[in-house]
Parts: C-alpha cells; structure tokens; sequence
C-alpha cells in the first residue's frame, strides 16, 4: 500500500524540491496535498487522511505547531523540516520524532520515510505528538517527559524518573526509578544535549547522572557517587568540584 504524504511549506521552491525528491527516491509514494499557510495545511491534512505529513517548522502564517494544535486528530507521522537549526529541535528530540535539515540529505530522508512506513501503532504516534505540543510549551522539568525508543517500542518516562545514564558504546542505559533499566539506540552525548538543563549533569565520559538522585558521594576507593537506587557512578577528578558546588546549589 503506498503511503498518503502531504507537504507542508510555504516556499514554492523548497515545496517542489521536496516534491521532486520524494517522486525519484522513495517508493510506493502518493502526494496527497500542499499546505502552504497554518489554515491550508489544516484543511488539507483533514480532507486527506494523510499517514505522513512533511511540516515546515516555520510558515509565514505561524508554525507547524499551530497547524497540529488546529487538528482533532494527531493519527499520522510527521517528519519535520527545517532550514535552521531552530530552538524547537531540542522538543522535537524529546518527543522522539524526525526532523531534517535543509538541503535535505536524500539517504537522510530514505530512513526517516521508510521509519514512518514501518509504525503500525496509531496510538504512539498520537502520543508522540501530544508530548511534542507539551514539550513546545514551557513546562517544570518535574513535569516533562522523554520519549525513548526502545526495541521494544516507544517508553514515555518522567525526567525525575531517570536516576542516571549509561554509556553503552553507541547506545545508552537508561536506569529508572525504583528498577526499571531501558537501552536507546543513541550514544549518550544525544541525551546530556537534552537533558543538561534539568538538572542533570555529565560527572563522567559513562555517566550523566539526575542531581537529585544522589544519595552521597564517598571519596574513598578513589571517589564515588552512590545513587538512590545503591549503583555506584564513577565520578572524573575534574568534575568533582562543579559536582559538589552544583549539589549543594538544589
């Protein structure tokens, strides 16, 4: 079954290109409809029941986050667009969903097309998209959330939820509250991007570890941070004194 694909974006040019490069290098393909505006990429995402919509992150009427707010029903994939790295990106990661940078990469845009075909479960779709409007807005970190992708599928886990992080070569552990351990396909340096501003700090080239699930540190058998969940976390001699300073600051 081919893949119903609306394009939203309000430059002529960009438009076509992305037209022409979904037409020549991706398969079972059907174009269903143009947005240029927030009012005709709404209208035309309701009248044609896409399962993947191409959003420009900026248009002239607003953004596409406004056209997903318009919407009653989030029940497709959407892959962002953008010709910046725009201050969005960092939501956008949280909620687990794609994005591309213009000029678009074509291998780039063959695995997030073909990512999109191959999700079958409506309703994480749905959920991806309704963290992603939370996450836009300016909510306390003790209320936001992170989507991982597992193996095992999407996991919407509370950042207070997270006691620290793992380095795994290119994948991450994630080891959460009381003892839950989950494994990403992503190496650890994607997530202190996202997360350092929580309260969350990198006290290892392993470990990036939640500040406020430390029990204490030991400084014998060459310093330690003992967790809330009683793992050790290895801690750099010259992160010691931005950890100690940064922990008596909460």
């Amino acid at each position: 079954m081919n893949l119903r694909v609306v394009i939203v974006e309000d430059e002529k040019h960009s438009r076509e290109t992305l037209k022409n490069l979904l037409m020549e290098f991706c398969e079972n393909i059907d174009i269903v409809g143009f947005g240029g505006t927030v009012s005709e990429a709404v209208e035309t995402i309701r009248k044609s029941f896409p399962d993947l919509v191409f959003m420009d992150i900026e248009l002239q009427t607003g953004t596409g986050f406004d056209v997903l707010k318009e919407l009653e029903n989030l029940n497709f994939e959407v892959i962002f667009t953008t010709a910046f790295e725009h201050y969005a990106i960092k939501a956008i990661k949280f909620s687990s969903i794609d994005y591309l940078l213009k000029p678009i990469d074509i291998e780039e845009l063959q695995n997030a097309v073909e990512k999109a075909r191959e999700r079958k479960d409506i309703k994480e779709r749905t959920q991806q998209l309704q963290l992603l409007m939370k996450n836009i807005g300016n909510i306390p970190s003790d209320k936001k959330k992170i989507c991982l992708a597992t193996s095992g599928g999407l996991e919407f886990i509370n950042l207070q939820d997270i006691i620290f992080c793992e380095a795994d070569g290119s994948y991450t552990n994630f080891y959460i509250a009381p003892d839950k351990r989950l494994t990403v396909s992503k190496n650890l340096k994607e997530y202190e991007y996202l997360l350092v501003d929580h309260n969350f700090m990198r006290v290892h080239n392993s470990y990036l570890i939640n500040l406020f699930e430390v029990k204490r540190f030991v400084k014998s058998d060459g310093g330690y941070i003992l967790m809330n969940n009683e793992k050790q976390v290895s801690i750099s001699q010259n992160k010691r004194e931005e950890f100690l300073e940064r922990m008596t600051m909460l």
